[in-house]
């Protein structure tokens, strides 16, 4: 008769032990979490206070008043504003995303004189900050009459070092087996890219198109360069006309700041709550890489 093999059972771990040693852990992510949340909650409550409570001590507006969003609303010229970030953000988020797929496939599939250097000055065009560059692109921008349009605000961005890096690690992972039994099959390389490579990598390029979108729709710098008028600006220019109004330099109308900078976090918020897995996802896997 065969014998039963002797499993021994350790000791079950002291719970108590395993919660203390984590609790110091997670009260310092609470904390940190209670910092990151603390400038939205006062912007949210803000923007509902009236103005003999905007410096008080109360977390929260003893006499809320609806009052400071028709004013933000109507002083941005919101939907007009919003509209045009949208369209800044989509055209460089396609562009972008075309420019990089393309050079990717180019690098990860021939061979070529200087493909190492190209992908040496690619990483390197990524460490250099756009505020370098920031001028000469405006003065080209400018010879060629685009102040003032959203033209000129989405075409120094049509490419991305950033996208073209991440899309050829994606494009480096794909098996190459597959690529070569498509060459047999005498697909062309139009055909490879966009119905062998592209359709496997759609969750790379989904995520990566994310970050583009937002990175896109949050720009200020450049668009405040670019906007000879409030019509053809994006939405965060707009967002610092409002501290220009009729007594903001004195303190006197920071709840309409406030409900403007909430109008403004709203295509985000809800963009969020709409694609929230994915937007996670998207962090963590770039974040990693």
């Amino acid at each position: 008769m065969q014998k039963k093999p002797h499993i021994r059972i350790g000791a079950a771990p002291n719970r108590s032990l395993t919660i203390a040693k984590a609790a110091p852990r997670h009260a310092l992510l609470i904390l940190l979490c209670g910092f990151s949340i603390f400038p939205i909650y006062w912007m949210l409550t803000s923007s509902f206070k009236p103005l003999a409570e905007i410096f008080g001590a109360g977390l929260l507006p003893a006499a809320p008043t609806f009052e400071n969003y028709p004013e933000a609303w109507k002083s941005m010229n919101f939907l007009r504003l919003a509209g045009n970030s949208a369209t800044i953000a989509t055209a460089q988020t396609l562009l972008q995303l075309f420019t990089a797929t393309l050079s990717a496939y180019a690098l990860t599939r021939w061979e070529f004189p200087g493909r190492s250097f190209i992908f040496l000055l690619y990483s390197l065009t990524w460490l250099i900050p756009f505020q370098a560059i920031m001028i000469p692109n405006y003065v080209t921008a400018v010879n060629l009459g685009l102040r003032g349009t959203l033209l000129g605000v989405i075409l120094p961005f049509s490419a991305s070092s950033f996208a073209i890096l991440s899309i050829y690690n994606a494009f480096k992972s794909f098996p190459k087996a597959l690529i070569e039994a498509a060459v047999m099959d005498n697909l062309s390389e139009l055909s490879i890219l966009f119905r062998i490579i592209l359709p496997n990598i759609k969750a790379t390029a989904a995520s990566m198109g994310i970050l583009l979108f937002i990175n896109g729709f949050n720009e200020y710098i450049w668009g405040l360069l670019m906007a000879s008028n409030i019509e053809n600006a994006p939405i965060q220019v707009g967002l610092r006309n409002l501290m220009f109004l009729e007594g903001n330099i004195t303190g006197n109308a920071w709840g309409t700041l406030m409900a403007g900078a909430t109008l403004t976090s709203l295509p985000i918020f809800l963009l969020y709550v709409i694609l929230r897995k994915q937007i996670i996802n998207s962090f963590v896997r770039w974040g990693i890489k």
